[in-house]
């Protein structure tokens, strides 16, 4: 799973009509009939990006002559709860096979990022050789690595063959399994209480949210802590962030909807902090049992900023479609007047993101020439629907295209270091949101 993925082709534009018939759909896509969360109304729609394929089912070259099914791809705000959330849904198994490809331990960024997080745990929460964190959905070991060389008991729960194999090798004790309540409980069987349970870029991944969260009661001990990450929605508004939609990603979470999830359930917000750098703009809650739990101050700060920013309101979210549509639209001339200059183009990050943002723009190899990965699981292999061919990145200096698409746009930062050469040979960098510039 990504780095979190759940523990448990066609294009299109911002207002396609996503729901096209039951052979593009593949007949498995269900809409959504009530809020994930709170089981109230079906959520109410205020974006289509059209009908996509699944954005990390990246295609075989002996397949290039088979269609990529594609599937409705649309959000909607739940006006009970506020939880924002897809309005059609994949079964998991769709989406998460044994060729799952996101590998956490190729960002530089986020293995950094998850090590100052394990040294802040263990120091804020005295672990020792007498305490258990349990990740969910912890990929290939890329966090829980960093407790074992610390001497800490650790066990990752990861449900994708492939990240749950690294991990094992990597010396993670890991479940092949999806995370929820039925889990949990057979951990607590079995003996297991969690001093910190760890869900990093998971939640989003999660159809059954409520399952999800009661396993994180159940498993916690008395006095533990939970620490959940995912992008904020805030974040994702402010920036035009569309392409962070894609199926994978059931749901999109505000401090707001995290709040009454969490309630729900028996536990408390203690703690809310932000990374504006991490995946575009990341939220860090922490949560104990409600019956323990002492909030900090920068719940109710957060909470309440929130709010005066409409993100309980649907109001907010209704021109959503609009601004997704300029960016889109603003791409698309900047990506043809280079190609009317006799330019050539290519783009780095073979990322969900990445395939959301050129199959909702209707943006191919007539545009594009190439992607390129530091992901080796993914090189010899092509984007779904705009079917990029995606090469190591070593390429970039034998081609020298004139431009550089970064769609894994959340590290440029990282991605223009390691690409310093290609740049200091009159290589340009175009970064597609919030809107289109040129580095």
């Amino acid at each position: 799973m990504s780095s979190g993925t759940p523990a448990q082709g066609g294009s299109g534009t911002a207002t396609a009509d996503a729901n096209e018939s039951p052979a593009t759909s593949g007949g498995i896509a269900s809409p959504v009939t009530a809020c994930r969360s709170c089981g109230g109304a079906a959520p109410r729609l205020f974006l289509s990006l059209g009908s996509t394929p699944i954005a990390n089912r990246l295609v075989r070259a002996d397949a290039l002559d088979a269609t990529d099914p594609s599937f409705p791809l649309e959000v909607g705000f739940c006006e009970s709860c506020a939880l924002v959330q897809l309005t059609h849904e994949l079964p998991a198994s769709e989406i998460f096979d044994e060729d799952y490809p996101y590998f956490s331990s190729f960002s530089d960024m986020l293995v950094r990022h998850a090590e100052k997080h394990v040294i802040d745990l263990i120091a804020s929460r005295n672990l020792g050789p007498d305490s258990l964190v349990v990740e969910v959905a912890s990929n290939d070991g890329y966090l829980l690595k960093a407790f074992v060389e610390r001497g800490i008991p650790v066990l990752g729960i990861e449900p994708t063959p492939g990240p749950a194999a690294a991990a094992r090798e990597a010396g993670v004790p890991t479940r092949e399994e999806f995370f929820g309540a039925d889990l949990a409980r057979q951990l607590v069987a079995e003996g297991l209480r969690a001093d910190v349970i760890i869900a990093n870029n998971v939640m989003a991944h999660v159809p059954d949210l409520n399952s999800f969260v009661e396993g994180f009661s159940i498993l916690l001990a008395d006095g533990g802590l939970v620490d959940v990450e995912n992008p904020g929605v805030g974040a994702l508004l402010a920036h035009t962030e569309f392409d962070t939609v894609y199926h994978e990603h059931f749901c999109y979470f505000s401090t707001i909807a995290v709040d009454a999830l969490m309630r729900r359930h028996g536990l408390a917000l203690v703690g809310v902090q932000e990374f504006p750098e991490l995946h575009g703009g990341t939220l860090r809650w922490s949560m104990q049992h409600a019956a323990t739990a002492q909030p900090a101050e920068s719940v109710a700060a957060v909470l309440d900023a929130e709010r005066a920013a409409g993100l309980d309101s649907f109001a907010r979210y209704a021109t959503f479609g609009d601004d997704v549509r300029t960016v889109q639209e603003e791409l698309i001339a900047l990506l043809r007047s280079l190609r009317a200059e006799g330019k050539t183009v290519a783009a780095y990050g073979a990322a969900a993101k990445g395939a959301t943002l050129l199959n909702s723009s209707g943006i191919t190899t007539d545009l594009i020439d190439f992607v390129v990965d530091r992901n080796v699981h993914k090189q010899g292999k092509y984007i779904p629907g705009a079917r990029l061919p995606i090469l190591d990145p070593a390429v970039l200096l034998e081609r020298q295209p004139d431009y550089l698409l970064l769609l894994a746009w959340n590290v440029k930062k990282e991605i223009i270091a390691q690409q310093a050469e290609y740049a200091a040979r009159g290589g340009s960098f175009i970064v597609p949101v919030p809107r289109p510039v040129v580095l």
